[in-house]
């Protein structure tokens, strides 16, 4: 850590409030953005998306669980890939360690947020249950969920470049797989919309760890590898 300048109470107070109006303003144009976000055009879900969960077979609309809104986090867990570990991805599993303790939240707020994975329930269940997570888990190992909303490739995606994520082509994959976050809307007659999609560091908004370390004097203490400090929380020294 780099040495800090050290300052009289007085000059603290004053390079503190200077800083206080440049937050003020990021507060207000997060605002903006926000509203932005939820002005975007929506479109309308045709295909007859059929999951794998606790309840059994389950389609997109049982997802929503009697509300109208929908948060789906896109879980990094590939089935029959060489390699694939048994547990989860770290990096994944990162932002759901802090899932369980919003539910009641947002389920109050009209709001329902599942994980979905390519892998089969089987694969995934006994990492939920070693993490003690309880949020809703279901696969879509047996539909074309992952690949419509660019989570999932093909080896010959990857080959070919075809592999369009974050909205562009050719992004970054891991063997074939990559997170994401995409959200639903459904009306009073049924009709779901896609609304919003975010990728890649899009996701860190959904990360409550990175709000206090970005207060901490070191930050977020990452250097040569973005994230490269995270572990899954039963591995830490």
């Amino acid at each position: 850590m780099q040495p800090h300048k050290i300052v009289s109470e007085q000059e603290w107070l004053t390079a503190r409030i200077a800083l206080l109006e440049k937050e003020k303003e990021f507060t207000k144009d997060r605002d903006r953005l926000s509203a932005e976000r939820r002005e975007l055009p929506w479109v309308k879900v045709e295909k007859n998306y059929v999951f794998d969960g606790p309840n059994g077979k389950e389609g997109l609309a049982d997802l929503f669980a009697g509300r109208s809104q929908l948060i789906v986090y896109h879980f990094m867990f590939a089935p029959g890939v060489p390699g694939w570990p048994s547990a989860g991805c770290p990096m994944c599993s990162f932002p759901s360690d802090h899932i369980d303790g919003t539910l009641p939240h947002l389920e109050h707020h009209d709001v329902s947020l599942v994980v979905v994975s390519r892998a089969p329930r089987a694969s995934f269940e006994p990492y939920r249950k070693r993490m003690d997570w309880h949020f809703k888990w279901v696969s879509s190992n047996e539909n074309d969920f992952n690949r419509d909303y660019h989570v999932s490739f093909t080896k010959e995606d990857i080959a070919d470049g075809n592999t369009m994520y974050n909205y562009e082509t050719g992004g970054k994959t891991h063997d074939g797989e990559a997170p994401g976050i995409s959200v639903f809307y459904k009306d009073e007659r049924g009709d779901i919309f896609h609304t919003y999609s975010s990728y890649a560091r899009g996701g860190d908004l959904l990360i409550g760890t990175y709000n206090y370390l970005d207060l901490m004097p070191k930050g977020r203490n990452e250097k040569d590898e973005l994230k490269g400090w995270v572990r899954r929380h039963d591995e830490y020294e």
